[in-house]
């Protein structure tokens, strides 16, 4: 992660674009890439989605798609000074506990 963020840090300055890399624009350019990922999948079926990544030009798509969505929430978390991983392993943690294995196995509620 941390080599990530270096380069895509560097990406930017390098074209002088941190000034344009606010949060707000930020968050703004990553809702933009998670739309266009989920158009890759808008009009498949559940089957289809399931094997995207077989069929060369849909898989190739969704994985630039994904890697742009990566790129902007790395430049994001980078901005605002958020390290992604204590992130996302404080909120599976807390998930954890929120979603006890024996209440929540095979259940979609949400609690």
């Amino acid at each position: 992660m941390d080599e990530l963020t270096s380069r895509v840090r560097a990406f930017a300055e390098e074209r002088d674009w941190q000034q344009f890399h606010t949060p707000k624009n930020l968050a703004m350019a990553l809702a933009g890439e998670v739309g266009e990922l989920i158009a890759e999948f808008q009009w498949l079926t559940p089957e289809q989605a399931a094997v995207v990544m077989s069929e060369p030009d849909a898989g190739s798509r969704v994985k630039a798609e994904m890697g742009d969505v990566m790129i902007y929430l790395a430049r994001l978390a980078d901005v605002l000074g958020v390290d992604l991983i204590e992130a996302a392993l404080t909120k599976l943690e807390d998930s954890a506990r929120r979603y006890p294995v024996d209440q929540a196995r095979g259940s979609a509620v949400k609690r």
